[in-house]
């Protein structure tokens, strides 16, 4: 009787190597507008490979983060300071330490125009930050490289938005330049809007563009601000000539003013005096279109007020934001339709502050990229 030979075992197979997820095709991205909000979602998307041009209106890039430099020192016209609660932004601020610098300075509430002062503490936690020399020069530190690669596109706005005639899932630009030329931007993949809501919402419907988010954007509600800014050469910090006040920044409850902030206290500041004053929303919308000359006139007259300075500024200019202050945000990070390829982000997405801006760049990139 013959016996069945015994199977062989086999032996263990050698592992399958799983091939690697092909990597995304490289892409064109627009982005319009060269705040924070949009240099973020930029050279995120740059760093993960895709083609990304940046246009903006403005000399230089930097947003509501703007500075004004004129014989007596910089003004920060628009944001004052920045807080640092979201980890990622801290880890974007941690390259490039040397241009972030805390301000240490106690913001405490004016109640009236006599100047009364109600309490001298910040929130419990809370550090205010600022960008040395300028706020702008955070935003501008992260644009460079965008600049050296000439994707950044200064002086040029953004006029026409429209599909491409030679790629109909593309899109093309049409924009302006300061001499008032005119140039076609084509072969998009996408394009994001990094402008304040109202302004995204102008120019979609200028260009008869209807993308799924876009009336999401009529329930975002921005204040405007003016803002004058004071020099005063007779004062110097931090010698014994320092005008006005003992505090260096304030919140007020006069019925034109917001906020005060002592310019020169601010650390990599010039030293010659000066003072920014930001009109509130409610008076700024209300004499929004008022000319200069008499919005300064009446916010000097209240800045006198408020901290007792009543010496003539060496000094004195305004500049209006016509959509500064987020009053009612959107409620979300960002705005994107894959399908179209077109999305929106902002700090109005999330509230107002320079750090929601970053986040809402940032996740708009990562999730389009």
């Amino acid at each position: 009787m013959t016996t069945a030979p015994r199977p062989r075992a086999r032996r263990p197979s050698s592992p399958q190597a799983v091939p690697a997820a092909p990597a995304p095709m490289p892409r064109r991205f627009a982005v319009v507008g060269a705040g924070m909000a949009g240099i973020a979602c930029a050279r995120t998307l740059a760093q993960a490979g895709h083609d990304v041009a940046v246009f903006d209106k403005l000399p230089r890039a930097g947003g509501r983060t703007g500075s004004l430099d004129t014989g007596y020192g910089s003004f920060d016209a628009g944001a004052q300071y920045f807080t640092v609660r979201d980890e990622r932004f801290e880890r974007a601020l941690a390259t490039v330490p040397e241009l972030v610098r805390r301000w240490s300075v106690s913001t405490v509430r004016v109640l009236d125009a006599s100047g009364r002062v109600a309490a001298a503490a910040p929130p419990p936690g809370e550090a205010h930050w600022v960008a040395t020399p300028t706020m702008d020069a955070l935003v501008q530190a992260w644009a460079e490289p965008l600049a050296q690669d000439g994707r950044l596109l200064l002086q040029t706005a953004v006029t026409h938005i429209e599909p491409d005639p030679l790629r109909p899932a593309a899109w093309q630009l049409r924009t302006s330049g300061l001499d008032g030329a005119t140039r076609t931007f084509a072969g998009f993949d996408a394009v994001v809007f990094a402008l304040p809501a109202p302004l995204t919402q102008a120019l979609l419907a200028q260009c008869a563009v209807a993308p799924a988010w876009g009336e999401a954007l009529a329930d975002v509600q921005i204040a405007p601000c003016w803002t004058l800014m004071l020099a005063f050469a007779q004062a110097v910090r931090p010698g014994l000539t320092t005008l006005g006040p003992q505090w260096n920044a304030a919140r007020s409850t006069h019925h034109r003013v917001a906020w005060l902030a002592r310019e020169s206290s601010k650390p990599g500041r010039a030293q010659i005096e000066r003072w920014t004053v930001q009109a509130s929303p409610q008076w700024s919308s209300e004499h929004l279109n008022d000319d200069a000359a008499r919005i300064r006139a009446k916010l000097t007259r209240a800045f006198a007020e408020v901290t007792g300075i009543h010496a003539a500024p060496t000094h004195s200019q305004v500049r209006c934001w016509p959509h500064a202050l987020t009053q009612a945000p959107l409620g979300q990070p960002f705005v994107w339709d894959a399908g179209t390829g077109l999305g929106a982000c902002g700090d109005w997405c999330l509230g107002h502050r320079l750090e929601d801006a970053f986040v809402s760049g940032l996740s708009l990139a990562l999730a389009a990229a």
